[in-house]
Order: structure tokens, then sequence, then C-alpha cells
């Protein structure tokens, strides 16, 4: 949650996220902040190439959980949660990252430790995570690992 905080700070963007809005602004970031706007031993240069790929990164991450994002791969979403068992996962912090048997791989936030104990020592790690995680946390696609061949 810290690091939707940050980027949402970063944008300006106060409640839900709308893409228009969110597009708009980092035009504007990348205007401001794109490295060839500075000189070559100019001090400004390499903070403005850390700052641009800290907006590009920003704008990635808060496209991938926008509302309109979640709404168009919802039934990508169901599908694999539904149907596609659990692989692997990982927690830290408050993010807990399941990877599925189909390559799939989301992250779901603020998810606390004492709900990702809960789910390991499940005797039906799935079913407690269908139940208690898939459709109770903010989550984003973060990757697919698997290519059909």
């Amino acid at each position: 949650m810290k690091r939707i905080n940050e980027y949402k700070k970063l944008f300006n963007i106060e409640k839900e996220i709308d893409l228009k809005i969110l597009k708009k602004s980092y035009r504007n970031l990348v205007k401001e902040w794109h490295p060839d706007k500075f000189q070559d031993g100019d001090p400004q240069k390499e903070e403005a190439e850390v700052k641009s790929r800290q907006i590009i990164d920003g704008y990635h991450f808060l496209v991938s959980i926008a509302p309109e994002t979640k709404t168009s791969n919802l039934e990508e979403y169901t599908i694999t949660t539904s149907q596609s068992n659990i692989l692997d996962y990982h927690h830290k912090g408050m993010l807990l990252e399941i990877s599925f048997l189909d390559g799939t791989t989301y992250e779901y936030f603020g998810v606390p430790k004492t709900v990702y104990i809960k789910m390991i020592n499940s005797d039906k790690l799935y079913r407690f995570a269908k139940r208690n995680i898939f459709n109770s946390y903010l989550y984003r696609k973060s990757k697919k690992t698997l290519q059909e061949a």
C-alpha cells in the first residue's frame, strides 16, 4: 500500500485512478523530467534519469491496478483463479505474490501476515485463497512466466 500511495502522490491522484487523468499527468511529468532536457555533466541530468525511471514505473504500476484495467482483465482473472491451482506463493510485508499453474502471477496488496499464516496452515490452500484472498484484496497481474510452445 505504501508503494501505491507514493505513486499516487507522484501523479497527484487523490482518490480512484482515472486513466485519462493519469495519462495527462504522466505526459506532463515526462516532459518536465526527461533526461534529454539537461546537458551532459549537469547534476540535474542524473536526478532526471532516476526521476524519469520512477515516473515510468509508477505509470505502468498504476495502470495495472486501475479499475478500468481490472474490468477489462476480469474474465482472464476469473478463469485463472477458478480453474488454475496455486503453484507458488511469497509474502513480504503486506504483499502476497501468488503464482498459478497456468504461469500467471498476481500480486495482492494489503494482505496481513495473520491472513498469510492462516493460508499456509490451511489444509486446503487453494480453497482458503479463493474464499479469503482472490476477491478480497487489491491485486494486479505482475507477470506471465510460462510461454506456450
